[in-house]
């Protein structure tokens, strides 16, 4: 190895570490529970303009060299964390991250020998580095964001405060509006949804589907609908939690608060199903991994007793179960919908959320299995027990 290979080697193992450091720490794999390589993206100009100031006084041909050092040693480190973290590869992610990261080095590069004053040069590399965190995000919004499309809008019933979230009195609702919850607002930028109030009045459409998300008491004449609807061969997504830690807006025994507990017990016995509260003690926030999906569970109960054909995860808090000629996913939880459990980091940026809660259900309303974009989440495996 010549003396100019040997002198721009460790150079560029230092930048890879750091752009690996960067992507861990500020690219939001850490904060986030995600080692997704694509992450990486935004961070890529600050390590690869200090390389390229490193070596500045190099030859094109060393510059050229500890370019490609770096940039294949950041792919190796993100590969070897994807295998540890998960056991698994995403190839797209750090083939994404290493063209972009060769066009990045030659934007740096071009930027350091233009022959300019030094101040001009670290001006522009600033400007680089801005131009490209933003550039970076608003791809992987689009990279990240789930292609699919609902035949029919959803139909959803709940007890929980999605629509008139502020709370207070009449007159101080209809002044400030709606106010709906995150929860609610994402579902709909998901998929078409109808908030009702009866199903006897407004039951789902043709190749619709149904969200029980925690409703109030019902009537026998609303739980004959449901059954009717499913068997028949519709999709349900059922939200019933045997203790919900929601938190009340008003003060205890206010009927605008959430109900406490599940009310759909006459339901769920008529399917054969058994909903158990969570341990005493139970009350952080779980997460679990449902078909590849990654929910955030807050004090979950247990199926204890399920019909046949059923398939169930995450040590039986969510089940999938054949009714009639339709199906319906179980969640032992109604805090999955709570916005602090799984909206992103910053509640704009989708593409940086910290569970697959809102597509998961998306996904399972429109009749499909998976509602990931070209990049997926690539969540860490969550610690035993």
């Amino acid at each position: 190895m010549t003396a100019s290979a040997r002198g721009s080697l460790w150079p560029a193992l230092a930048v890879a570490a750091l752009a690996a450091a960067l992507a861990w720490f500020a690219g939001g794999q850490a904060m986030l529970g995600r080692i997704d390589p694509a992450l990486a993206l935004p961070l890529l100009v600050p390590p690869l303009a200090l390389l390229s100031w490193w070596l500045r006084g190099e030859a094109g041909s060393a510059r050229r060299r500890a370019f490609l050092i770096a940039l294949l040693s950041l792919a190796a480190i993100q590969c070897l964390l994807t295998l540890l973290l998960t056991r698994a590869l995403d190839g797209g992610g750090v083939a994404l991250v290493a063209v972009a990261g060769a066009a990045a080095a030659w934007l740096c590069d071009a930027i350091v020998r233009w022959r300019r004053r030094a101040g001009l040069r670290v001006a522009a590399l600033l400007l680089l580095a801005v131009g490209w965190f933003a550039a970076g995000h608003a791809a992987l919004a689009l990279l990240y964001r789930p292609a699919f499309r609902a035949a029919a809008p959803a139909t959803m019933l709940t007890g929980l405060p999605l629509r008139w979230a502020g709370g207070g009195s009449i007159a101080a609702m209809i002044a400030d509006g709606s106010q709906d919850d995150p929860a609610l607002r994402a579902i709909e930028a998901a998929l078409p949804v109808r908030l009702v109030d009866s199903l006897v009045d407004h039951p789902p459409p043709p190749g619709g589907a149904l969200l029980l998300a925690h409703p109030r008491a019902l009537a026998p004449r609303e739980l004959v609908a449901i059954d009717a609807f499913v068997r028949g061969g519709g999709r349900a997504v059922v939200l019933a939690d045997a203790l919900s830690g929601w938190p009340p807006a008003h003060p205890l025994g206010d009927p605008r608060n959430p109900p406490v507990t599940s009310l759909l017990t006459p339901l769920l016995d008529h399917w054969g199903v058994t909903l158990d509260a969570a341990p005493p003690g139970d009350r952080a926030a779980r997460p679990v991994d449902v078909d590849g999906a990654r929910l955030r569970l807050f004090s979950a109960g247990r199926f204890a007793r399920l019909p046949p054909g059923c398939r169930s995860f995450a040590d039986v808090r969510v089940a999938a179960c054949p009714i009639g000629r339709g199906q319906a996913w179980l969640v032992g939880d109604a805090d999955l919908l709570f916005a602090p459990l799984w909206q992103p980091v910053p509640p704009w940026a989708a593409h940086l959320r910290k569970a697959d809660t809102i597509e998961w259900i998306a996904a399972r309303l429109a009749g499909r299995d998976d509602a990931q974009g070209w990049l997926r989440p690539l969540w860490i495996r969550p610690a035993a027990g």
